[in-house]
């Protein structure tokens, strides 16, 4: 072999990254962490918020929802800028953003402030996610390394998702509630001094014009379909809240004639004509489905059927949290020793899908069979959302990663609402069916408002009262669970079938460096 030709072999060999990459690895999983543990943490600094900044009931609802709204809204946006702009740089930005936004809701002095507080926390959250799976992407060239950064990925959001609401709840316990938001400030402050060190600039060196008309069309597009989703979930099916998912859909159709129509897309068609890309963001959408719907009920449960206190219930829900740092590794172990990936993602869908059977076993006092249950669904999640990444982003040219992960996190959103939706309605309708006409509205309604009428009452009829809600609202469990168990095994044979074909490895996993508009640490 001559040594031109020598070279161009090596050229082709994807560069393993080193021990400054997997440095830069554990630096982006510190804001993920905190972005991601953002969406829970409120949930017990909200009495003490309430308290002290007095805000109205509708102020109370769009404190919690304004984060998870805006980040929604913005993240196909992001994914793209940060295509064009640099990945480091909107990094770095959403990093500033969040760390200010942070420390302005640590000292808001009204609940006007504290929403429009949230709300660019919300942008920053929106910067952050997809930068740090794309600069992952651009980072682990070799597809075996990339598998594995992708699994940690994976666990560490969902970890924080558990981990918020804890930390909120024994920062509150000591602290004053300002401390939720203070603990995002070391974090971000690390990221910018860190990040122009140990991570290089990213992004694509032809990405054409921003289509500016495509950024409300994506909101327009998102925002009406998670607000409709999450109100049918609390509220039921009100004309409001349908007509909002219509208006919605007729948005997300514009949008995706604009993409196809306009010389240069905010999202690019041709992501979809990656092998494998289209179904792994349709299958991970229904995995988040699956549990963020079954959360809808173990949270319940553990505190309102088992009667633990909300920072009980919450140490009581991190235990299944325990399993998730082994599936992924194991799951990636198994690709990288010649499973085939689509039978990987079924077993992944399999185990879910057995935790929905496990859950339709409860009684009124089943705390360990509750606690099993979402372990093996939470394992299942990071099996399938791990490998679903990890194809999703191989089949993507690397140019377009921060594209590509914009739309499995918004795939990820509309999955968390839809579950909560679909299987809350389910559950609820059972609910009241079982629930008998003597008993008071608001207890004929939910099982919260039963607790709350039961208060009122003597205690022999609130412990009747009480008794039936419980088992009715378990009974309605039993029918979510079991819809959710058929839909997750419909979902591996689906696995099985679209993902069978796909290259074990994605052909973009060998592109080397030239192909990509790569600066060194320092901006050269």
């Amino acid at each position: 072999m001559t040594n031109s030709t020598h070279e161009q072999a090596n050229s082709a060999v994807p560069e393993r990254a080193g021990r400054k990459e997997w440095t830069a690895l554990a630096v982006l999983m510190l804001p993920l962490l905190l972005v991601s543990m953002d969406v829970s943490v409120l949930y017990f600094a909200i009495p003490a918020i309430s308290a002290d900044l007095e805000p109205s009931g509708t102020q109370q609802l769009w404190i919690f929802d304004i984060y998870a709204f805006v980040l929604a809204g913005l993240l196909m946006t992001m994914g793209s800028l940060g295509d064009r702009i640099g990945r480091r740089k909107l990094l770095m930005f959403g990093a500033a953003a969040f760390g200010a936004a942070s420390l302005t809701a640590a000292y808001a002095d009204s609940a006007e402030m504290l929403i429009a507080a949230r709300a660019v926390l919300g942008i920053g959250g929106a910067t952050l996610m997809p930068s740090t799976m794309a600069l992952v992407r651009t980072m682990f060239r070799d597809a075996g390394q990339r598998a594995k950064a992708i699994g940690i990925w994976s666990g560490v959001m969902v970890a924080g998702i558990a981990l918020g609401s804890v930390m909120s709840g024994l920062l509150v316990e000591y602290f004053w509630w300002g401390s939720v938001f203070l603990v995002n400030l070391p974090a971000m402050v690390m990221l910018l001094v860190l990040a122009p060190v140990l991570i290089p600039e990213f992004k694509d060196p032809e990405p054409g014009r921003f289509d500016l008309l495509s950024v409300p069309l994506s909101m327009a597009a998102v925002l009406p379909v998670v607000y409709g989703l999450k109100e049918i979930a609390a509220q039921g099916f009100e004309a409001a809240y349908v007509a909002s998912l219509v208006v919605g859909l007729v948005f997300a159709a514009l949008f995706v004639h604009r993409q196809r129509t306009t010389e240069s897309p905010l999202i690019s068609p041709a992501l979809f004509r990656g092998r494998g890309f289209a179904p792994a963001v349709l299958l991970n959408l229904i995995s988040v489905l699956a549990m963020m719907g079954s959360a809808y009920f173990t949270t319940q449960y553990l505190q309102s059927v088992l009667g633990k206190s909300a920072l009980e219930a919450a140490l009581w829900a991190l235990l299944p949290s325990v399993l998730i740092g082994f599936a992924a590794p194991v799951a990636t172990a198994l690709v990288q020793r010649g499973v085939n990936r689509a039978y990987v993602v079924s077993s992944g869908f399999v185990t879910s899908a057995c935790g929905f059977g496990v859950l339709t076993l409860t009684g009124t006092d089943s705390l360990w069979t509750v606690l099993t249950a979402a372990g093996l669904i939470a394992c299942g999640a990071v099996i399938i959302g791990s490998q679903l990444t990890d194809l999703a982003l191989g089949s993507a040219p690397a140019e377009k990663a921060g594209s590509a992960s914009s739309l499995l996190e918004t795939g990820q959103e509309f999955g968390g609402a839809l579950g909560m939706a679909l299987l809350g309605s389910i559950g609820n309708a059972v609910y009241r069916s079982e629930m008998p006409d003597s008993a008071p509205a608001e207890a004929h309604e939910t099982l919260g408002g039963a607790l709350a009428v039961a208060q009122e009452m003597p205690d022999k009829a609130a412990t009747a009262l009480l008794d039936t809600a419980r088992d009715a609202f378990t009974n309605g469990m039993h029918v979510a669970a079991l819809t959710g168990a058929v839909l997750l095994a419909a979902s591996a044979a689906l696995a099985a079938v679209t993902l069978r074909r796909t290259a074990q490895e994605a052909p973009s996993a060998t592109q080397t460096p030239d192909e990509l508009e790569v600066s060194s640490p320092s901006g050269v």
